[in-house]
């Protein structure tokens, strides 16, 4: 009888210890425990810790509450401006309703990736290209509302969406970096201008600076002169007076005509040749004195003339001879030299 007694407590103590076991569930922190008892949602989300259910009648699903990371598949699309783009993203959602989220929708999961893969199309197709490559962050909070206004009946809270890439085709990436070129290019031209606009007002004020001291300009010829001997070359290069040149812009044909007659008459003042010279020799004479006159004067750019006006040679009291014309002088000349 005693022996009767001790099997079954034993075999009591072991139930109880099978169907605790049976019914003893442990549930994580960042979980919680919904409890269907024979099919029928229970009342009350089984929190974190030790909790225990009904072996072969109730059965706990755990529901992980985490933030979780879906990457969204690349969509191709076309933007509003008529480009095809590829565009991939990634959403964060988390569950904030464990019995919603069982309840509602067959497997939250897909249906949450299944929701952003449509808004992703939609948001492409009402976007334009410049607003997916530099407004993004308007395009994401669109993107979340969309998704986030049918999962909030599934127990599932969007935490937010971001666009990752946009893949663009080859040809419209050329066409995007000509126009970035072209536009670098304006700004480049732009920016040169304005700068020889400021140069030219500033040599504007230091010309009318100068104007007033003409030592000063002086000492600006002698310092480009100076720099430009530095460079070690040999060729000196010394500036034309400009002043020159306007005084022989200026200058009138009869002004001209007064200055080829003042050499005239300072070859005519020279000595006559000797007796026994030719008048070959004479009329050679004659012009290379008249050469001599003016060594170093500026040739004068008269207006209508192209050559350097040449003096006849002087007669001789023996045998007077009128002056020729001007332009039959270098025939002249050319028949005066000796054989």
């Amino acid at each position: 009888m005693v022996e009767e007694l001790v099997i079954a407590v034993i075999a009591a103590v072991c139930a109880c210890g099978l169907y605790a076991m049976a019914a003893a569930r442990v549930v994580r922190q960042y979980e919680r425990g919904v409890v269907f008892r024979l099919g029928r949602l229970q009342e009350g989300i089984r929190g974190p810790g030790f909790t225990t259910i009904l072996p072969f009648v109730d059965k706990l699903h755990k529901v992980n509450l985490q933030i979780v990371t879906m990457p969204v598949p690349a969509q191709d699309g076309i933007t509003r401006d008529n480009v095809t783009v590829r565009v991939d993203a990634v959403i964060y959602f988390k569950v904030v309703d464990a019995a919603e989220a069982l309840v509602r929708v067959e497997d939250y999961r897909f249906a949450v990736s299944q929701m952003a893969q449509t808004s992703l199309r939609s948001i492409i197709g009402k976007s334009d290209l410049d607003d997916l490559l530099s407004n993004r962050e308007k395009l994401n909070q669109g993107l979340e509302l969309m998704i986030d206004s049918p999962a909030i009946g599934w127990g599932v809270q969007i935490d937010r969406v971001e666009i990752k890439d946009v893949s663009l085709p080859e040809t419209m990436k050329r066409s995007m970096a000509r126009q970035a070129e072209a536009d670098r290019e304006r700004r480049a031209r732009v920016i040169n201008a304005d700068a020889e606009l400021q140069a030219s007002k500033k040599l504007a004020e230091a010309a009318k600076e100068m104007s007033g001291q003409p030592a000063a300009l002086q000492l600006r010829l002698l310092q480009t002169v100076v720099a430009v001997a530095a460079e070690k070359n040999s060729t000196l290069v010394l500036p034309f007076p400009v002043e020159l040149l306007r005084f022989l812009e200026r200058a009138t044909p009869a002004e001209a005509v007064q200055a080829v007659q003042a050499v005239s008459g300072a070859v005519q003042a020279a000595p006559s040749p000797p007796a026994d010279q030719s008048p070959a020799a004479a009329a050679t004479d004659g012009a290379d004195a008249a050469d001599a006159v003016e060594p170093g004067a500026p040739d004068l750019a008269v207006p209508g003339l192209t050559t350097r006006p040449k003096v006849s040679s002087v007669p001789t009291t023996s045998s007077p001879m009128p002056a020729p014309p001007l332009e039959e002088e270098p025939q002249k000349r050319q028949d005066a030299q000796p054989v």
